[in-house]
């Protein structure tokens, strides 16, 4: 190729060049675009979820109140509260343990 014929092609390969710069800064432009409409999905997402998941820790909640275990269990499983002479009282030698954890306790009161 002589320096003549390549003196022709350089403003061809100038606008191709520029040509292929705003190609890829469009290019860059739509990925951009899409990759921010893919965030505010997942953050759609989460919120819903974490919405899901608030409402079912607060059910939980209802549900297990000590006054609705307690409806319950004398409603459906005629079950009824206990007496002081039902009480069982387990009498024995502590061990070592045991009394170093209610040393403890009455220290704190």
């Amino acid at each position: 190729m002589s320096s003549e014929n390549f003196r022709q092609l350089k403003p061809f390969f100038s606008i191709l060049i520029i040509i292929a710069t705003l190609f890829s800064i469009v290019f860059l432009q739509m990925e951009e675009r899409r990759m921010g409409y893919s965030v505010l999905k997942l953050t759609r997402e989460y919120k819903q979820v974490w919405e899901e998941r608030r409402v079912k820790e607060i059910a939980l909640a209802k549900v297990t109140r000590p006054q609705l275990l307690d409806s319950v269990a004398q409603e459906k499983f005629t079950l009824k509260k206990v007496q002081a002479n039902q009480i069982i009282h387990l009498s024995g030698p502590l061990s070592e343990d045991i009394q170093s954890v209610i040393g403890i306790v009455k220290k704190d009161l």
